[in-house]
């Protein structure tokens, strides 16, 4: 990948990192993940703001690169970029704060939907782009497992 402008890379990177630092920080304590009963293969609760800033760096890597790309498409790969962003933001406060389990359960498998599409528009511009979405996928796609099952435990 050829940097065509710095800047532009740390503001891509910067904004899904800022949504997840937002979207904690209105959630609120989630310290209720240690508190509720939790399904086989659950992580420690540590390890979430680790995967979660890796795998935010990943997004805006890869929408710098869609960004940067020239194409004609790019304009609603990123429109499609934002909308699964707004409802990754939303999740954790519909998880954490409400404790809207089955609520938070459906709007991740919108949000599921919503990288899956996304990742199909990125990978019509940039093949690499599109695989650096796959992290993320794959770990909602657990999320949705973890959800579910909180919400059937709990």
């Amino acid at each position: 990948m050829k940097i065509k402008d710095k800047s532009t890379l740390i503001l891509a990177i910067l904004i899904p990192i800022a949504v997840g630092t937002l979207s904690a920080f209105f959630a609120g304590n989630t310290a209720i993940y240690s508190e509720i009963t939790k399904p086989p293969l659950s992580p420690p609760g540590v390890l979430f703001p680790i995967v979660w800033t890796v795998l935010y760096i990943l997004m805006g890597v890869s929408s710098y690169i869609i960004y940067t790309s020239g194409d004609p498409n790019s304009e609603e790969a990123l429109r499609t970029y934002a909308l699964q962003l707004f409802f990754n933001f939303f999740w954790s406060i519909l998880f954490f704060r409400l404790n809207l389990f089955f609520t938070s359960f459906v709007w991740l498998l919108a949000l599921i939907f919503l990288i899956v599409k996304m990742i199909r528009e990125f990978y019509r511009i940039s093949p690499k782009a599109a695989y650096l979405q796959i992290p993320y996928l794959l770990w909602c796609l657990f999320a949705a497992y973890l959800n579910f099952m909180i919400f059937r435990l709990n």
